[in-house]
């Protein structure tokens, strides 16, 4: 591998335009065959998606409007007497900014909650902010200490997987779910839209908390995570059918665009744009823009792409052009992962070149997701989980 595509921009784009292929794509989104687990119709559409039809038939049509109104009834019945009756998970952005504006107009009472990684950018923060004042909402936060944070991120490079961001995502909804347990509340709005966002394949994303757990005692050098708070399968099940603790995405229901969103959320509270899905967080920025595409080849943009191109927010020619061209990323940025992490240049380039591998290298819970796979389905069906967890992570994967 060309080494100096770590250290370069400039050899970065020259490599990625003279390496670019274009690959049998879906006739109808931006998927190729180089998608994990992709399969196409005699038509030449994927069967993402189909999935993605599927959820329209289910979440945005007149029985979906209506589901959506059942529960947001419900969770005003449920909250009487409390101080808040809905937990909406806030970034800084423009979903979850979204979200909370969404839980207020439908007079909702909600608890801002959010986990900081101590990674966020100062957009981020400023957003958070700006609208949470506006709207006259609390916030609540769990702040991660920065070492053992660091050491967490520091193990799963050097186990040379795809999945750096894994314990953010795993963290995130643990801190959703312990705020919930600590003021009694039964509602979580998540903020995720499959029209804007698509669902990850498999293969580009795993996680879960043994998952996470095996990579860090394999290399880390802090015995215990004292401030993580990991989201074990045992807690998980508690909260899902002792707590029974609702997980709500309102954008599947909702009529969703995402320009038209961002328009409104700067010029109602100063919300400002930082560049990209996902990209409000420094490390989910390096992690989007620098780590999977140049250490795995993977350019995760064509998830939202291929989302807003099936849901008629992008023409398809538009998302091919954008992703001929690189991902961006500011090699300051960079710098700034290795000196966090105390990386010297050789040693962060040879563990960005080694050997790779995945998820099935390391202790998981995927097995046991698959042999419940009945029972996640039933909690999907309950609102208790995401319906992305069970159709992702209960499914076998053969490759």
């Amino acid at each position: 591998m060309n080494k100096q595509i770590f250290i370069d921009n400039d050899a970065w784009v020259q490599h990625w335009t003279a390496n670019y292929i274009e690959y049998k794509t879906c006739k109808r989104c931006l998927y190729n065959e180089r998608t994990p687990a992709i399969t196409f119709d005699h038509h030449g559409i994927c069967n993402y998606c189909h999935t993605h039809d599927q959820l329209m038939k289910t979440y945005q049509s007149k029985e979906g409007r209506a589901e959506f109104e059942a529960i947001v009834k419900k969770i005003k019945h449920d909250g009487k007497g409390k101080k808040y009756d809905v937990i909406v998970g806030v970034s800084g952005g423009a979903d979850s900014s979204y979200l909370i504006y969404l839980a207020k107009e439908l007079g909702l009472r909600p608890l801002a909650v959010h986990f900081d990684n101590t990674w966020n950018s100062t957009i981020a923060v400023e957003n958070i902010y700006n609208v949470l004042e506006k709207l006259n909402v609390e916030l609540w936060t769990h702040v991660v200490d920065n070492h053992e944070y660091d050491d967490l991120y520091r193990a799963i490079l050097q186990a040379c997987v795809p999945d750096l961001e894994a314990p953010t995502d795993l963290a995130l909804a643990a801190t959703l779910n312990k705020a919930a347990e600590k003021y009694r509340i039964k509602y979580i709005f998540e903020g995720h839209s499959f029209k804007t966002e698509g669902i990850s394949p498999l293969g580009w994303l795993y996680m879960d908390a043994k998952y996470v757990h095996s990579m860090h005692q394999q290399y880390g050098n802090i015995k215990k995570l004292k401030t993580y708070p990991h989201l074990w399968l045992s807690t998980q099940l508690k909260w899902m059918l002792v707590n029974r603790f609702k997980k709500i995405r309102p954008l599947w229901y909702l009529n969703y665009e995402k320009d038209e969103v961002k328009t409104m959320l700067s010029k109602e509270f100063g919300w400002q744009w930082y560049g990209g899905h996902h990209l409000e967080n420094r490390l989910t920025n390096f992690y989007h823009t620098y780590f999977l595409p140049r250490r795995f080849g993977i350019d995760q943009r064509v998830n939202s792409f291929a989302a807003l191109v099936r849901s008629g927010q992008m023409q398809k020619e538009e998302g091919l052009a954008l992703l001929k061209q690189p991902p961006h990323c500011d090699i300051n940025l960079v710098d700034m992962v290795k000196k966090r992490w105390n990386l010297s240049d050789e040693t962060f380039i040879n563990l960005m070149t080694a050997p790779y591998k995945t998820y099935k290298d390391f202790n998981t819970y995927k097995p046991t997701f698959e042999k419940m796979r009945p029972f996640f389905y039933l909690m999907a069906k309950a609102n208790l989980i995401p319906m992305s967890f069970y159709m992702k992570y209960t499914a076998k994967d053969n490759r």
